[in-house]
């Protein structure tokens, strides 16, 4: 982690807490960790996850790997250096959308389990829910709308994850979904069917009264 360079800066606790939210939610707040090869379906399933949480009333939000790059990690590229520091940064936006109680939901490859590991270990215990969206490699290429993985092993793209640069797979992913041979509304059943096993849904509305 890298040193924090501004001193005499102190955290400032909110009049609101991250409990009055969650209260008033009727969810607790989380970070939903998507990992996996490109072309497994991270980013298709984070956005169906969203929906699915929209529409049941819950406070969610899609950081995706892409989007991020357009502005906020704009100035990083694709050396390991760079996609540690890219993890790092979203992490820290990922705790901050936990701590206002909503659903922080990250679509990207975050090839380091290392990395990973990091963001996890700045969040409180249950925030960090950590998904590994396991495809196979070939269907991963089957899939490729944007020709990336063609590019890769002509050697036109170079660092590609899962062709001339490593993916570390979790040793300790909270759910696994795998998306060779299942459809797109059954891994977010399966993903909201944990949610509510685990308690991150359904709050008592009742509790919003006692805040």
């Amino acid at each position: 982690m890298s040193e924090t360079k501004s001193k005499n800066i102190f955290w400032m606790e909110g009049r609101v807490t991250r409990e009055h939210r969650e209260r008033a939610n009727a969810h607790r707040g989380a970070t939903v960790w998507f990992t996996g090869l490109s072309g497994s379906g991270k980013s298709t399933l984070a956005q169906a996850l969203e929906e699915a949480l929209f529409a049941r009333g819950c406070q969610a939000f899609v950081l995706d790997g892409d989007n991020v790059r357009h502005g906020l990690n704009r100035d990083l590229g694709f050396s390991p250096e760079d996609r540690t520091e890219n993890i790092r940064r979203i992490g820290e936006i990922a705790k901050l959308l936990t701590e206002f109680g909503a659903f922080a939901i990250t679509a990207f490859i975050s090839p380091y389990r290392a990395d990973r590991d990091a963001v996890r270990e700045r969040m409180t215990d249950g925030d960090f829910i950590e998904v590994f969206v396991e495809c196979p490699l070939e269907v991963c290429e089957s899939r490729d709308p944007k020709g990336l993985y063609e590019k890769a092993r002509k050697g036109e793209i170079r660092e590609f994850t899962g062709i001339s640069a490593p993916y570390e797979a979790p040793e300790r992913a909270e759910i696994v979904i795998r998306t060779g041979d299942s459809s797109v509304q059954t891994c977010v059943e399966q993903l909201v069917h944990f949610l509510e096993e685990r308690g991150y849904l359904n709050l008592r509305p009742a509790i919003a009264a006692e805040a």
